[in-house]
C-alpha cells in the first residue's frame, strides 16, 4: 500500500474545497496508525516520517498526502503537526 504525496496548486487547493475540511493538530510524539478508510490531507505545518511496510515516506508543509484505507502504520512527528483532512 503506497501513500500518495502530490504538491497542489492554490486553484487545485480552492477547487477541492480543502480549506472548509477541518483541521487536525498534534505535537512531536510517535504511535501507531491504522487507516480503516482513506485519508487526504493538506499538511499547514510540520514534519512528519510515517513509516510502512513498504518503507518510509517524509512529509512535510505544503504537501497534499492520500492515504489507502487498510494502511498500518507508525507516524513519527518530528516537527508539529497542523493538516487539513478527509475522511472517505
Amino acid at each position: 500500500m503506497e501513500i500518495k504525496i502530490e504538491k497542489l496548486s492554490e486553484s487545485e487547493i480552492t477547487a477541492r474545497g480543502i480549506k472548509s475540511w477541518p483541521i487536525w493538530t498534534k505535537e512531536v510524539s510517535e504511535f501507531d496508525w491504522y487507516y480503516d478508510s482513506q485519508e487526504q490531507c493538506l499538511f499547514l505545518e510540520g514534519k512528519v516520517i510515517v513509516k510502512t511496510n513498504q518503507g518510509d515516506y517524509e512529509i512535510n508543509k505544503g504537501d497534499f498526502v492520500t492515504f489507502p484505507q487498510g494502511l498500518e502504520c507508525i507516524w513519527k512527528v518530528v516537527e508539529p503537526v497542523k493538516k487539513h483532512y478527509k475522511f472517505g
